[in-house]
Formats: C-alpha cells, sequence, structure tokens
C-alpha cells in the first residue's frame, strides 16, 4: 500500500475501499515490521563439552543423582561428605566441565529448575582452577537463597530474581575472557555484567554446592556450550 504522501491509483484505492465523500483518498498507514531482539547466542558457535560427576566422597553417584529424560537432577545436604575424604570443602553434587580455558569467548547455557527449600547452594559457577596466588577462586557464582518465594544473587549479594522456585528459566553465563568481563542472561534478558577475577584456567560446574541448611537440589536441561 502507497504511503499517504503518495498518490495512489484510483483503482488500487478502489479495491481497499478507500475512497471518502468527495472522492477524498482514506490514508493507510503502512505496516511496518519490528526487527526481533537479538538473541545472547547470535554470532556464537555451539561446541561440544564433556563432563565429570563430583559427589560425597562416600556416596555412590546414584544416592545424588538422576538423569532422566534430558532432565539433570543433582540433590546433597548440609550434613553430607564432601567431595573427597578429609577435604574441608562444602558438601556438593556438581557436574565438572572439562573444557578449561583462559582466553576467548565462553558461555555457559541451560534451563535452570530449583525446588523450594533450596537455600545457600551455588548452582553455576566459573571456577579459576588454576590461578595466581592470593586470587579468588571464582570468576563468578549463581546462588540460590529461600527468600521472596526463592532468589537468584550474584554469589550472596546482588539479588538478581526473585519468586524462582518450582519453574523453569533459562540462564545463559558468558564469560568473556580476553576482555575481562562476565554476563548473566535469563530467559536472554541481561540482569548482570561484572568483571571477572583476572587471568587463570577456568572451566564451568553447574550443580549444587551447598554453603547452606538443610537439603539443596537443582535441575538443568537443555545445557549447551557455546564460543566464538
Amino acid at each position: 500500500m502507497s504511503p499517504s504522501h503518495l498518490e495512489p491509483s484510483r483503482r488500487a484505492v478502489l479495491a481497499a475501499g478507500g475512497l471518502l465523500a468527495g472522492g477524498a483518498v482514506w490514508a493507510m498507514t503502512p505496516a511496518t515490521s519490528i526487527a526481533a531482539p537479538a538473541s545472547p547466542t547470535d554470532g556464537w558457535k555451539k561446541t561440544a563439552f564433556t563432563y565429570g560427576m563430583q559427589k560425597p566422597w562416600n556416596l555412590d553417584l546414584s544416592d545424588r543423582y538422576t538423569n532422566s529424560g534430558g532432565v539433570h537432577r543433582m540433590w546433597v545436604y548440609d550434613t553430607d561428605e564432601p567431595m573427597s575424604q578429609g577435604s574441608s570443602t562444602d558438601p556438593r553434587t556438581e557436574m565438572r566441565w572439562n573444557q578449561e580455558y583462559t582466553s576467548g569467548q565462553h558461555m555457559w547455557d541451560a534451563d535452570v529448575y530449583l525446588p523450594s527449600g533450596t537455600n545457600g547452594a551455588t548452582f553455576v559457577q566459573i571456577l579459576r582452577v588454576i590461578h595466581p596466588s592470593g586470587t579468588p577462586a571464582t570468576d563468578f557464582m549463581l546462588n540460590a537463597y529461600s527468600a521472596s518465594g526463592g532468589s537468584v544473587r550474584a554469589y550472596d549479594s546482588t539479588v538478581l530474581k526473585t519468586n524462582a522456585y518450582n519453574t523453569w528459566f533459562n540462564v545463559k553465563l558468558e564469560h568473556n575472557a580476553s576482555g575481562g568481563s562476565v554476563k548473566v542472561y535469563f530467559d536472554d534478558e541481561l540482569v548482570l555484567t561484572r568483571e571477572d577475577r583476572g587471568p587463570a584456567t577456568r572451566h564451568f560446574k553447574n550443580g549444587v554446592y551447598h554453603h547452606g541448611n538443610g537439603r539443596a537440589e537443582a535441575r538443568f536441561r537443555n545445557l549447551t556450550y557455546w564460543t566464538r
């Protein structure tokens, strides 16, 4: 349809029923297309990944982990043993990604489900497996707490999401290791950008690394690794 500032053909106007009294043309505003917002993964490449499982040293993996229908379900109790006998670390059931990196751009992507009661547990992190002495052991953590119907925080401070219990939501954790930045997306919406902790060798982890009380659980599906 021609814009209103141009003179359309009489046949086209009549075909649209577009004449007013006196022969004036009924102006029609042309439809405009609105471009869909860019996806956080535009320009990224799906990359194969492998992982190992970490769990309380004295239990079978099946005591704390299931994989059914593509849903990875991990849980742990605050009274559980650490990953290795004699360790002073907190109890965990986690997928430890084997892909380590020092540079480039890397993204962890998954749908996440946090059941009610999970409080004080890290469910995804960027671990600095080799890092200079005196620097932190992680570049970033997302933790689940019980406040406000289930809240997700950056570490134990900045609240990024509330009412997170008992519902699936997508999480993308992007790390530009060359540029020194970390970005967090929930359901493809950017919710946080911050700096990492400096040069190191890293890898992703997800599951429940439990710093709180009681039982902690997290579920994951559609796990994807992106690079560029």
